[in-house]
């Protein structure tokens, strides 16, 4: 696939996960789509596990928005970087954010498959998230990952 039709897939899902606009996500997504989001430990598989995965997450992060700004590829796989501004809200970390907006540098890998996006690897700073929504970042690492810290259940 050529690197143009890769980022005007890559934006499209941008675009769309920016509006919170989960059916034009989806109609983006191979069936066989794998979301990985190495920060909060967690791998969505397929369409509907990629469905259910995006509304958790604008569940906890409603003003989600995400912007581009290069992009790299070796044919096959497309990397794009950027900055995602977005407000912690809610209880799924175990910790009570103070409300303000982040802003955190992010970094996507996507791979692709009968002309649509077929995997996305998604990596931000979770400190940085955290720090700026005034949390501890251990807190949250051991309601994310408590087998790792020796914290409670996810």
């Amino acid at each position: 696939m050529h690197e143009h039709r890769m980022f005007e897939l890559a934006h499209a899902l941008a675009v769309a996960k920016s509006r919170q606009d989960i059916p034009a996500a989806l109609r983006l997504l191979h069936p066989d789509m794998v979301l990985e989001t190495p920060a909060f430990g967690t791998t969505a598989r397929g369409l509907a596990e990629n469905e259910k995965a995006l509304r958790r997450f604008f569940a906890s992060f409603p003003d989600y928005d995400v912007a581009l700004h290069g992009r790299a590829s070796d044919g096959d796989t497309l990397v794009c970087w950027g900055t995602a501004r977005l407000t912690m809200t809610g209880d799924r970390f175990g910790v009570l954010p103070n409300g303000k907006r982040a802003e955190v540098p992010v970094f996507i890998q996507f791979t692709f498959k009968d002309d649509l996006i077929a995997g996305e690897r998604f990596f931000f700073d979770l400190a940085a998230l955290c720090a700026q929504s005034g949390v501890s970042t251990d807190a949250v690492r051991q309601r994310l990952f408590p087998a790792l810290t020796g914290g409670g259940a996810a």
